[in-house]
Order: structure tokens, then sequence, then C-alpha cells
């Protein structure tokens, strides 16, 4: 084959350190702007982002060639160290250590875009860790619970 084609999708789940509420509504959608340049300038697709107060959800699309842990590691150290820089918060902010990520078809996109859109509305009845838990269950994850929410 002269070409390579293909279709890699990763949905991505971080949380800000100790899941503190510390993403404000008033910046948050400069992070998401901030956060959007890191992943081009990686030369990789974002397709959805959206924040809550405590975690952060993307939806991108990669290329082959892409690590993926050194992407989010590119994405958590840079932000982290704008959102700082900015004085956003009046504590110095930092992400959790580790992330979710989760291949997603084609045929899922849609869902995952509008699960990520409305997350809001998700956590009036669920807490992240309840969903996050029930996440990694429905994916058929091996986890240990007590390593999932380590404090940082």
């Amino acid at each position: 084959m002269a070409n390579t084609y293909t279709q890699l999708y990763f949905h991505i789940i971080f949380a800000v350190s100790g899941r503190n509420n510390l993403i404000a509504k008033n910046w948050k959608e400069e992070l998401n702007k901030y956060i959007s340049g890191i992943i081009a300038n990686k030369n990789q697709k974002l397709i959805v982002i959206k924040g809550i107060p405590n975690h952060i959800r993307l939806l991108i699309g990669t290329k082959p060639d892409c690590n993926l842990s050194d992407l989010v590691r590119d994405i958590k150290v840079n932000s982290s160290k704008w959102i700082n820089e900015k004085r956003f918060p009046k504590e110095k902010f930092a992400w959790q250590t580790g992330f979710g990520a989760f291949t997603v078809s084609q045929s899922c996109l849609n869902n995952v875009i509008s699960h990520i859109k409305n997350q809001e509305g998700h956590y009036k009845q669920k807490i992240f860790k309840e969903e996050y838990v029930a996440f990694l269950k429905t994916c058929k994850i091996d986890f240990k619970t007590k390593y999932i929410f380590m404090e940082d």
C-alpha cells in the first residue's frame, strides 16, 4: 500500500490535583484554547474539549506516530505552567498524576462528543469518581481502586 490511512481517536480524562475545583468559569475558555494550541502544535487534531471545575475531557484524533503519554504530559505540564503564570487560581495549580485514555470507534464519535459537551448534566446525578470507575468497568479495564484517586 502506497500510503498509510488511520483513524485513531482517544477520549482523554485528567483531573486537577486533589480533584479540587480550581478551573473557574471566567478563564475556562482561555484554558481550552491554550490546550487546543498545544494539541495543534503537536500535529494532532482536537475534536472537542470540555472542562468542569475539577477535571478536563478531550476527544482527539491522532496520527500513528503520536506517543499519547508524551502528548498528555505536554498538555498537562504546559497548561499548568500557563495557569500559574496567569495566576488564575490563588493557590498553586497542578494536574493530578496520570490520566485516562480510551479508544473511540468512528461509529461512537457522536455519542462521545455529546457526552463530553454535556458533562455538567452528568454530575448532577453522579460524582466524577463514580462515573470514572463505571467507565473503567464498562471498558473492562483492570484497575485497583486504591490507585485511581491517590492524592498527589
